[in-house]
């Protein structure tokens, strides 16, 4: 099985990059499923249920969240529809959505960090819970969107052996330790985003150099022009055991128009 994760879809630009690359790339690696973190494809904050369609209709199979999917209130109604969007897990019981989706050959499980973000439940145990109540041997890939890497490292180790892969989301920033751990959980800190590529982490430069430079609360809105960036990685599990065999970073660059 071929499993592809795709990172932050980071507004406008992001959403082309998505639409554009994703439907030659299920032919080129081959893939079986293919998972994306939407959490900011609504101009950079939130999603919508029309921007969830849009995804889905370029050849996504599944989409995760991340600490922006409340950003637009009524993707709540999405999360409780029929189409396979997620949300983190371990936020609050009673939180509209679910945090897993399989289908019986494939499942996904998003889950939150809580170093640097929002007080949430605990995600490691959240995780146990989780892969307890799947299938047995049914190949799971976890999107755990995390600020601090040793955060995402240590969820890798955690389930070493019980999930197929662990995706890290939420920084932007692609990272260059695609790897296999000891037994067999494919592994990567971020998957990087999907956006402009002359941005600061998908914002508009000049807005998130201003926050910086004066201190004060700044609008940051997503960088809509230029040259965009397409950030994966491809994750080969073997269905036998449910663990991984390979991981490879699949990075594109689309040109503007």
């Amino acid at each position: 099985m071929r499993v592809l994760a795709v990172g932050d879809v980071m507004g406008k630009l992001g959403r082309r990059a998505v639409c554009t690359l994703l439907p030659g790339l299920r032919s080129e690696l081959g893939l079986d499923y293919v998972v994306v973190n939407a959490e900011n494809a609504a101009a950079g904050r939130g999603t919508t249920g029309k921007i969830a369609q849009e995804l889905l209709d370029s050849g996504a199979d599944v989409l995760t969240g991340g600490n922006h999917t409340w950003a637009i209130a009524d993707y709540a109604e999405t999360l409780q529809s029929e189409l396979p969007v997620l949300r983190p897990a371990n936020y609050p019981p009673g939180a509209p959505g679910s945090g897993v989706w399989h289908d019986g050959r494939l499942a996904v499980l998003n889950l939150i960090g809580r170093t640097f973000m929002e007080p949430v439940d605990d995600p490691f145990a959240g995780a146990d819970q989780l892969l307890a109540s799947l299938p047995a041997g049914l190949p799971t890939l976890i999107d755990f969107h995390a600020e601090a890497t040793s955060e995402k490292q240590a969820m890798g180790w955690h389930v070493d052996g019980r999930a197929a892969a662990v995706v890290g989301t939420h920084t932007h920033v692609p990272t260059a330790d695609a790897r296999l751990l000891p037994q067999g959980t494919a592994f990567v800190t971020d998957l990087g985003m999907c956006g402009a590529r002359d941005s600061i982490i998908g914002s508009a430069a000049p807005a998130v150099l201003a926050k910086f430079r004066t201190g004060r609360p700044q609008r940051l809105p997503p960088e809509t022009e230029g040259v965009a960036v397409f950030c994966a990685v491809v994750v080969e599990i073997d269905e036998t055991t449910g663990r991984a065999t390979s991981i490879e970073r699949v990075d594109r660059v689309l040109e503007s128009n």
